[in-house]
C-alpha cells in the first residue's frame, strides 16, 4: 500500500511539474518567440526519416505588421470567427463536432459494412474537430498529435493558459508564423514564399484565402491547389472576410 501510495504522489508531483513548465513555456512567449513547435519537431524527424538530413523546411518568422491583414482575416473567417470574442475554446463548437462526428460515424459503419459484403475497400471516416485557433496553436506548440481524451483535455487547459498569459494578438502571431502548410512548410512567410512567390505581407486577396482554405489539410492540398473544392471555398471565405474582426 505504502508503495502505491508513494507511486500516485511520484505521478501527482510529475504532472503539477509538467503543468508549470508549461505556464513557464506559455508565459516566456508574451516576449520570446518560440523556435519550434512540438508539432514541428516531430515533423522534422519524419522528413528526415524520408528525405534524410537535408530534407526540405522551409520557415521564416516575420513580426505581426509584416503579414498581410487580408490573411489575419482570411484564416480567421475560414478557422474561427469568434476568434476576438471567446476565451480560448467555443464550447458549442465542440459540441456540433462532436454530432457531426458521431452522425459521420454512423454513416461509415452502415458503408463499411456494404463494403466488406462486397469485397471492397473500406474507406477510413473522416472527422471533424471543433478547435478554435488558440487550441490548435496549444495543441502545436506543446503536445502530440494522438488523439486521446486526455491529450484532448490538456489542449483546453493550455488553450486557457494561452488566452490568460498571452494577448489575442500574440497568439495570431504565434500561430501564423508556426502554422503546417505543407510539408516542411510552416508559417505564414514560407507558405506565402513557397506557393506564390511573394511575402505575406503582399498577399491579395484571393491568395490569402487559398491559403487560409488549406489550413486543416495542408499536405493534401499541396498537390491539388487547382482543385475545384479548393476554389469554391475560397470563395466563401473571400465572402467572409469583411466580418472577420483582427485582434
Amino acid at each position: 500500500m505504502k508503495a502505491l501510495l508513494r507511486l500516485i504522489a511520484c505521478l501527482v508531483v510529475a504532472g503539477v511539474a509538467l503543468e508549470l513548465f508549461f505556464v513557464a513555456r506559455i508565459a516566456a512567449m508574451a516576449v520570446v518567440d518560440p523556435q519550434s513547435t512540438a508539432f514541428q519537431r516531430s515533423a522534422a524527424f519524419q522528413i528526415a526519416i524520408q528525405q534524410g538530413s537535408g530534407g526540405g523546411w522551409r520557415q521564416q518568422w516575420v513580426p505581426y505588421s509584416r503579414i498581410n491583414d487580408t490573411l489575419k482575416r482570411a484564416v480567421i473567417a475560414s478557422e474561427d470567427a469568434g476568434f476576438v470574442d471567446h476565451n480560448g475554446v467555443e464550447w458549442e463548437a465542440i459540441e456540433r463536432a462532436r454530432q457531426r462526428n458521431a452522425k459521420a460515424e454512423e454513416i461509415a459503419a452502415k458503408r463499411a459494412a456494404r463494403a466488406l459484403a462486397r469485397g471492397k475497400p473500406v474507406r477510413p471516416v473522416q472527422l471533424r474537430g471543433g478547435s478554435t485557433i488558440t487550441q490548435q496553436l496549444a495543441k502545436n506548440l506543446l503536445l502530440s498529435s494522438e488523439r486521446t481524451l486526455l491529450r484532448k483535455g490538456q489542449e483546453l487547459v493550455l488553450a486557457t493558459l494561452l488566452e490568460v498569459l498571452l494577448d489575442k494578438r500574440r497568439i495570431l502571431e504565434i500561430y501564423l508564423n508556426n502554422v503546417e502548410w505543407g510539408e516542411g512548410v510552416f508559417g505564414a512567410e514560407a507558405a506565402s514564399q513557397y506557393y506564390f512567390r511573394k511575402p505575406a505581407s503582399r498577399l491579395s486577396t484571393s491568395e490569402a484565402a487559398r491559403l487560409a482554405v488549406m489550413l486543416p489539410s495542408p499536405r493534401f492540398f499541396e498537390r491539388r491547389l487547382g482543385s475545384p473544392y479548393l476554389s469554391g471555398r475560397a470563395s466563401t471565405v473571400m465572402a467572409r472576410m469583411p466580418a472577420a474582426e483582427l485582434p
